[in-house]
């Protein structure tokens, strides 16, 4: 059954909540705009969808979205076009999009670009800010160029339980800046880890990293925006799972090793 539309209307999240926020981003005439500006755009600028971009097993669009002074590229994934799946509800995969967005910028890891959830030309969906990106460039191409990126990145999948980490959803944009894009089966209650980013498994994780994880649980424990909003796209359980496993991270202070189970998505690229 397809999840109802959140009683908000949409989730616009907070910026500026931690310094990496401040790094700005390019809009379509290539200038550089700060995310707060990029996030005011996607939740309310005027949407126009461009056609599907190809090899998604969703309908996802480019669409382009604009105000009086301001237009970019975005990625628009309806939430009436996922398919359905044995393991995820139907209709929560745009959700967890944004949800994932809003975790990683809790933490202060600035890799996934600007999303928000909001009504599109083809009802609620995730609006996430289309990277141009290296077209050649994916995670098995620079993995040693860019080792502190993909432990954050490495570290959120582990957190977030993502299911589908391929070395194609780790973009290095125009600008050398390393994105992960596609994080929508993600916060299962289930372990579900599956990713190609087993570089650093059982290495200790950085100490920068784990006052990061220490900074985000501060977060979970007290009255926060983010929690608010977390609770408006997950279930309960979700967060609840999301809490046990940064738990265990914080506890184990190294990178996870794989399981027994399958632990690599297919195709890896």
């Amino acid at each position: 059954m397809t999840r109802d539309h959140p009683p908000f209307g949409g989730v616009y999240p907070e910026p500026g909540r931690r310094a990496q926020d401040k790094q700005p981003v390019e809009s379509l005439s290539g200038e550089a705009v700060a995310v707060d500006r990029i996030i005011a755009l996607l939740a309310q600028g005027e949407m126009e969808a461009l056609g599907l971009l190809p090899w998604s097993s969703n309908y996802t669009f480019l669409t382009t979205v604009r105000d009086t002074s301001l237009q970019c590229l975005a990625v628009y994934k309806p939430q009436r076009g996922e398919r359905p799946l044995w393991d995820f509800p139907q209709g929560t995969l745009c959700l967890r999009e944004v949800a994932a967005y809003l975790v990683s910028q809790a933490l202060g890891w600035s890799f996934i670009p600007p999303t928000v959830l909001r009504d599109g030309p083809h009802g609620l969906g995730s609006v996430q800010l289309f990277i141009d990106a290296e077209p050649e460039a994916h995670y098995f191409t620079f993995r040693d160029e860019h080792v502190p990126e993909l432990q954050q990145i490495a570290l959120f999948d582990c957190l977030t339980n993502n299911a589908d980490r391929k070395g194609g959803h780790c973009l290095r944009g125009k600008d050398g800046r390393i994105w992960a894009v596609d994080n929508a089966l993600t916060f299962h209650t289930d372990p579900k880890l599956r990713t190609v980013i087993w570089d650093f498994a059982g290495q200790p994780i950085p100490e920068d990293l784990l006052q990061d994880l220490v900074a985000f649980g501060d977060c979970l424990a007290q009255p926060d925006p983010l929690v608010g909003m977390l609770t408006r796209l997950l279930e309960a359980e979700e967060i609840k799972a999301l809490k046990q496993r940064l738990d265990a991270l914080l506890k184990r202070t190294t990178f996870p090793e794989p399981g027994p189970g399958r632990h690599i998505p297919w195709p890896p690229i």
